[in-house]
């Protein structure tokens, strides 16, 4: 058929009730949020659409408030959702906390490879991602709230191929795919050259065609026939059912600050790096410091939100930046990765693949050193970023990369909540603590498995705070180094609630770590 050009309220009133819609997007990139919006729209008029079965593969929060996922909290317009993260949709909390739905959630990685699965006819992906994590369909089975475990539907399976356990995460039909491009002629060919990721456009697209469903493209502009270099289309209009013109002001590359793009994000231009502001000397800082001694020249990295962006700064401020290629799950390599809402796009980025294409180099071990966060830790080496405070943030890729890394450091502050922790004459003085122990005795959400990692032996896994660093060895959690100024007994064993192995070599911290200035290392 040939294409047809709608607006996006008509887009809304062609999704049917209880259809399985698929949404792109990686945070505010890549999202059609006028097509979002008028779903809302229509269901908060009309109670139409109902009961669809949402899919998305990254987070789509949008602005962390409205946008997004954040147009589907609505009792009844949703009767089952299935995501792998939710840091940025505070309205769908309180519904998946009521069991308004059922929710499940899959590694990042998973998702994105299952949009090839369903495009291919295939039955699904197998995979090693996920064991003995809350994926795993002997621990939850990737359901995360009650609802789901009633639903007593499965979205994983155990089975086993030559003797080893693995994981098999079944394929099911997309009714319709809503994604978002740049351009798209009036043939419906869809480029995405203006945006700062590109995630799984034709993969989803693909698969809703091939499921015989709908494909609905949010685009900018549409230009005339020709006009897009054929080197530029990542959707052929043969895949394309509708085209909708973004509104001003809800369209574009992103949804941050005033909406303008950033040019350098989608490589248009070069911005300097070399004059940015060195990191003011302050907890966060030291530990991003210390996790760069387990890095080397040449290594390929992938770092988490919170603190381990940080750790792009710091091998900035050390002349470092460019001894090592960052990556992040979005796809994008090279450059300095961006922070905040703006997560998922970099500074003069030297590549931009497709979010399958890293997924699948993850899932191999290609990443030689991951820095990531953690909310919780226990003497396994457990760490737990997915459920706790009363959200259900989900893993994002951090399974994937967790698993696949040849070096793990897991980089945060010791306890959690405010505090008054300082760093005085190159020591850690620790005032006040945070109210909040992150070192439990079990933690209450498995996004990483400790005995999984022993298991395979293939990994070094750290953990770095501001005032310890521990290993995790095949005897659980072992304290292998201590800062300057810090008390082994007042500052770290009261405040865990285990203890923990402690290394007959337990040494102090590099003293460069808490000392003003460049530290002046060489990789």
């Amino acid at each position: 058929m040939s294409v047809n050009f709608i607006n996006a309220k008509a887009a809304a009133e062609l999704i049917p009730d209880h259809a399985t819609v698929a949404v792109d997007g990686f945070i505010g990139f890549c999202l059609a949020d006028d097509i979002l919006g008028e779903i809302e729209h229509r269901f908060i008029q009309e109670g139409h659409p109902k009961d669809l079965s949402v899919v998305n593969v990254a987070g789509l929060g949008g602005d962390g408030k409205n946008r997004g996922i954040n147009h589907f909290a609505h009792k009844g317009l949703m009767r089952r959702f299935l995501c792998s993260n939710l840091s940025l949709a505070p309205k769908l909390y309180p519904l998946i906390m009521e069991n308004a739905f059922p929710t499940f959630m899959m590694p990042q990685g998973v998702l994105s490879h299952m949009m090839r699965a369903i495009a291919s006819h295939g039955p699904g992906i197998i995979s090693q991602v996920g064991m003995k994590t809350f994926v795993d369909p002997r621990v939850d089975g990737g359901r995360i709230n009650e609802a789901a475990k009633e639903s007593q539907e499965t979205i994983v399976e155990l089975t086993k191929l030559r003797g080893e356990d693995y994981l098999f995460y079944p394929a099911f039909p997309l009714d319709v795919a809503l994604i978002k491009g740049s351009k798209a002629d009036t043939k419906g060919n869809v480029s995405i050259e203006k945006e700062a990721i590109h995630i799984e456009q034709f993969e989803m697209a693909a698969a809703a065609k091939n499921s015989g469903g709908i494909v609905m493209v949010q685009v900018d502009e549409v230009v005339e026939h020709g006009e897009i270099h054929p080197q530029m289309v990542t959707v052929p209009g043969s895949l394309v059912d509708y085209v909708v013109v973004g509104s001003p002001g809800n369209t574009g590359q992103h949804f941050i600050g005033d909406c303008q793009p950033v040019p350098s994000w989608c490589g248009d231009e070069k911005v300097p790096l070399d004059h940015m502001e060195a990191m003011p000397l302050n907890i966060q800082k030291a530990i991003c410091r210390r996790s760069l001694f387990e890095l080397s020249a040449g290594d390929f990295i992938n770092l988490g939100i919170g603190v381990p962006m940080h750790v792009s700064d710091v091998l900035n401020e050390e002349g470092l930046i460019d001894k090592i290629c960052s990556s992040i799950e979005s796809g994008v390599t090279g450059g300095a990765p961006a922070a905040g809402l703006a997560t998922g796009a970099a500074y003069n980025p030297e590549a931009i693949l497709k979010q399958p294409d890293i997924f699948d180099f993850y899932d191999g071990g290609g990443i030689d050193f991951a820095g990531l966060g953690a909310a919780e830790i226990d003497r396994h080496g457990n760490v737990n970023v997915s459920r706790f405070a009363g959200k259900v943030t989900g893993p994002g890729g951090f399974i994937n990369i967790t698993q696949g890394a040849k070096t793990v450091c897991f980089l945060g502050t010791f306890t959690a909540g405010k505090s008054d922790i300082r760093i005085e004459d190159s020591k850690l003085r620790v005032l006040e603590d945070g109210p909040h122990i992150k070192f439990k005795e079990h933690v209450g959400h498995i996004t990483f498995s400790g005995d999984y990692s022993v298991e395979k032996g293939t990994q070094k896994v750290f953990y770095i705070t501001e005032r310890a660093v521990f290993q995790l060895t095949e005897q659980g959690l072992a304290l292998i180094e201590i800062a300057p100024g810090a008390d082994l007994e007042k500052d770290i064993l009261r405040k865990m609630e285990f203890r923990p192995v402690i290394s007959p070599n337990l040494k102090e911290m590099d003293a460069r770590i808490f000392q003003s200035g460049p530290m002046g290392l060489t990789l």
